[in-house]
């Protein structure tokens, strides 16, 4: 059995770095959007401290 070190070969095809689209940037850096995001995961972790306590 080979050892995953001796199959993988770097600086190969299949080991490209994802590039984000527009619109991911867009969402990124959306001041609109991340202070909705921010809004969510506290809703989201007052729920999970709620049922804990």
């Amino acid at each position: 059995m080979q050892r995953i070190e001796e199959t993988v070969k770097p600086y190969d095809q299949n080991f490209t770095t994802m590039v984000p689209t527009g619109f991911v940037k867009f969402m990124r850096t959306c001041l609109i959007w991340q202070f909705i995001r921010f809004i969510a995961i506290n809703i989201k972790m007052i729920i999970v401290v709620g049922k804990s306590h």
